[in-house]
């Protein structure tokens, strides 16, 4: 059981641990494209500049908060969407690959270290999880059933950081009888908040339509 431990016991992480960092994101690709079942093939000038714009867009609106969380994690003007809608609009791997981007964006903007392991869960793999959202992109409905697993994986990889680096954080108020799920309760609060008021909005007929009119314009 210990070989196999990826933290040490100040909280750094042991050989296994880099190995597990360092394969995460190649294997997560990896997966992405063979999910996605497309050729491979570089951007186009339009695929960059649609994604450029989204990571752009994405990263104004994490700055706008309708309120932030003591540790990190905030309710955003509707910033994880635009990075949804890249896998949306082009599938998984570059969905993720700009995800990723946005991630290491993010950390440069407003970095928390703990280790490397945990900017890796907090930054790099959580967003770039929100590319997921292309695995739907030829399905009915498929943004916003995108969307909700994109969100449900970015919280995942937040609530394994909280799991492994954050507890020691965990308010004395809170309830001793769930304090086991402090990291699912604290990342998810915020995270699914912004995903009701954001399925709210896209749902709305004239968002709709507008975004299925953008997404026709992204894949010409």
């Amino acid at each position: 059981m210990s070989s196999f431990t990826i933290l040490t016991s100040d909280g750094g992480l042991t050989v296994c641990g880099y190995v597990l960092c360092a394969a995460g994101i190649p294997a997560l690709l990896l997966g992405a494209g063979t999910m996605s079942g497309s050729r491979r093939h570089r951007l186009s000038v339009r695929q960059l500049v649609f994604c450029g714009t989204a990571m752009a867009l994405s990263f104004v609106t994490s700055c706008i908060k309708v309120f932030s969380l003591p540790y990190g994690g905030s309710v955003t003007l509707f910033s994880m969407l635009f990075i949804c809608l890249t896998g949306y609009w082009y599938g998984l791997g570059t969905g993720m690959l700009t995800g990723l981007a946005y991630g290491i964006l993010q950390f440069l903007q407003e970095p928390y270290v703990l280790s490397p392991f945990q900017v890796c869960c907090d930054y790099i793999l959580a967003f770039a999880g929100l590319g997921l959202a292309g695995a739907f992109t030829r399905q009915t409905d498929g943004l916003r059933k995108g969307y909700l697993l994109g969100i449900t994986v970015r919280g995942a990889f937040h609530a394994l950081g909280g799991y492994l680096y954050w507890m020691d954080y965990m308010p004395e108020n809170f309830p001793q009888s769930i304090s086991r799920l402090y990291p699912i309760v604290y990342n998810y609060s915020f995270i699914l908040a912004e995903g009701v008021l954001t399925l709210a909005v896209v749902s709305l007929p004239p968002v709709r339509n507008a975004l299925g009119q953008i997404r026709r314009l992204a894949a010409e």
